[in-house]
């Protein structure tokens, strides 16, 4: 019987895995440069109208309330405009804490029936739900006036929060039913053979896992709410009842016709604080609520 010989070689070349040649510090920062070039260029873009606002705000500029000096004239200005900033700011967080709280109990309870149960013409329902993105917004504001005015919720912000719900509720079902879908029903249906009901499943197991979708759901929710100008335009008519986009609107114009642009680029930051801090503190939810049915097998 033959026998087959190894060198030292062969037995080095069998023991010591494939290696990849490594890349020299130079070679890989040479690499990540476009990535940051583009990166960089993107924020510029993104972060010079807000930066632009923020400091025209309190430079000393002709025609507006700050002339000499820079100073905050022009948010003392916005302060004490007609009711106040602090009533049209009230009624903004109203406005937007109502449309989250309507959008977060409908959506999640939506999504969890499309989800998890079978019913007749449950798909069919779906699909005129994510139809309502199809129908233009404006479109439907004065037939929504007709019937808020006949419920009595006309001028109300109550009304306001009612009608930005309704707008919320197909992207808002959507994402937490693929959020429901990405979790095993094994889950609620361990919980359901300990004892839960179908309720009792949902707020002790299923809720903490769709916590990021919910996330995404309200931070949505808030910031259309916040920054919605259509709705109130149409559906408020008392001063005081304004949310802050529409005092804002109306601040532009004081006199003649001429605008007060200190006045409305400080408008336009206090619009603006409130939806970046509340995104820098949730962005991390924010993204695995995106990401939640991305690896669903």
């Amino acid at each position: 019987m033959a026998t087959q010989t190894f060198t030292a070689t062969d037995v080095l070349r069998v023991e010591a895995p494939h290696q990849r040649p490594t890349r020299s510090a130079g070679a890989r920062i040479a690499a990540g440069i476009p990535f940051w070039v583009l990166t960089t260029a993107l924020a510029i873009i993104f972060l010079y109208p807000l930066i632009w606002t923020a400091v025209s705000s309190v430079a000393p500029k002709a025609g507006t309330s700050q002339v000499d000096g820079w100073g905050l004239g022009n948010y003392a200005a916005l302060a004490h405009y007609q009711a106040g900033i602090w009533v049209y700011l009230f009624n903004s967080l109203f406005v937007s804490l109502l449309t989250v709280l309507l959008t977060l109990v409908v959506s999640l309870l939506g999504g969890y029936a499309f989800a998890r149960f079978a019913f007749p013409g449950k798909n069919m329902l779906f699909l005129v739900t994510l139809a309502i993105l199809m129908v233009p917004y404006a479109t439907l504001l004065i037939p929504l006036y007709v019937i808020l005015n006949a419920g009595g919720l006309s001028n109300s912000l109550v009304g306001v929060a009612i009608v930005l719900t309704m707008f919320q509720l197909p992207f808002s079902t959507f994402m937490m039913r693929i959020s429901f879908e990405s979790i095993p029903r094994e889950l609620d249906e361990a919980a359901m053979v300990d004892g839960c009901s179908t309720f009792g499943a949902l707020r002790r197991v299923l809720l903490p896992a769709v916590k990021p979708g919910l996330v995404t759901v309200g931070l949505f929710a808030f910031l259309a709410a916040w920054n919605d100008f259509m709705a109130p335009l149409i559906l408020i008519t008392d001063t005081n009842r304004m949310t802050l986009p529409l005092a804002v609107a109306n601040l532009r114009v004081q006199v003649q016709g001429v605008i007060d642009y200190g006045a409305t680029e400080a408008g336009v930051v206090v619009l603006a604080l409130p939806c970046i801090l509340l995104f820098l503190l949730l962005q991390r939810h924010y993204v695995r609520g995106f990401m939640s049915g991305a690896f669903k097998g």
